[in-house]
C-alpha cells in the first residue's frame, strides 16, 4: 500500500438462516422446494428482527424462497427497510432429493447419497446442483452485495447451504471437511469483506431464540 492510499472500507454482512419449517422438523431436503415457515418459524423471525434492530442495517437482502422472504420480512419491518430479494441466494437445488428423508435415501439411492454425505464437490443430484456450482454461486453473489455497500452492514437471510459455503469463504475450510460449524435456524452469522476477500467476525449466535430454537438438524 501507498503511503496515500486509503484501506477498502470494511464491510459487515450478516447472515440469517430462514427460521424453521416443518420439513425441517421433519429432516427432510427441502432445496429449490417452496416450503413456508412453520409457526414457531415466525416467532424466529420476530426475534432476529428485534434483535436487529438496532444494528443500523443498511439493507436486508433474502433469497426468494418463501421460508427465507418471510424470515427477512420480520427482520426488515423491525428496521425500517424493504427486502430485496436475490436469486443467487437460494438453497443448493438438491433436484431428485428434495422432499425425501435421509432413512429414503439411504434406501432408494444409496450411491447418489452416499456421494453426498461424502462431500464429493462435482457430484450433483439428479436434476439438481453440485456443492462447488453452489460454492462459487454464493461467493460471487456475498462479494457483489458487499461490495455494493461499502463500508455499511447489511443483513442476508438465506438458507443452510449457503451460509455453509459462506463460512467455507471466510475461513477457507475445503469444500470436502466435514462441516463442524452450526447451521441453526433464525442465527446470526457475521463476515466481513475488505474488498479483496471475506473473514469470519462472529457464527452460530442464536442469544435472541432462547425458548424459540427449534433446529432440529443443531439440536442432534
Amino acid at each position: 500500500m501507498t503511503p496515500d492510499a486509503q484501506p477498502a472500507a470494511r464491510t459487515e454482512l450478516v447472515l440469517v438462516r430462514h427460521g424453521v419449517t416443518a420439513w425441517n422438523r421433519e429432516r427432510r431436503f427441502q432445496g429449490r422446494t417452496d416450503i413456508p415457515l412453520a409457526d414457531e418459524g415466525h416467532r424466529q423471525a420476530v426475534r432476529a428482527g428485534r434483535r436487529l434492530a438496532d444494528a443500523r442495517l443498511d439493507a436486508v437482502y433474502a433469497s426468494d424462497l418463501a421460508r427465507a422472504r418471510q424470515t427477512a420480512e420480520a427482520i426488515a419491518a423491525a428496521c425500517g427497510l424493504a427486502v430485496r430479494l436475490d436469486a443467487r441466494l437460494r438453497e443448493r437445488h438438491y433436484g431428485s432429493f428434495e422432499g425425501r428423508t435421509r432413512e429414503d435415501l439411504e434406501r432408494d439411492q444409496p450411491d447418489a447419497f452416499e456421494r453426498w454425505r461424502a462431500r464429493e464437490p462435482d457430484f450433483a443430484p439428479d436434476g439438481g446442483e453440485s456443492l462447488r456450482a453452489l460454492h462459487e454461486r454464493v461467493a460471487s453473489a456475498l462479494a457483489e452485495l458487499a461490495g455494493r455497500h461499502a463500508g455499511r452492514t447489511i443483513a442476508v437471510v438465506t438458507h443452510g447451504g449457503v451460509l455453509d459455503c459462506a463460512y467455507r469463504v471466510a475461513t477457507g475450510l475445503a469444500l470436502e471437511a466435514p462441516r463442524l460449524h452450526d447451521l441453526s435456524n433464525a442465527s446470526l452469522n457475521r463476515i466481513a469483506w475488505d474488498g479483496s476477500g471475506f473473514a469470519l467476525l462472529a457464527w452460530g449466535d442464536v442469544g435472541h431464540l432462547a425458548d424459540a430454537l427449534d433446529d432440529v438438524e443443531a439440536r442432534g
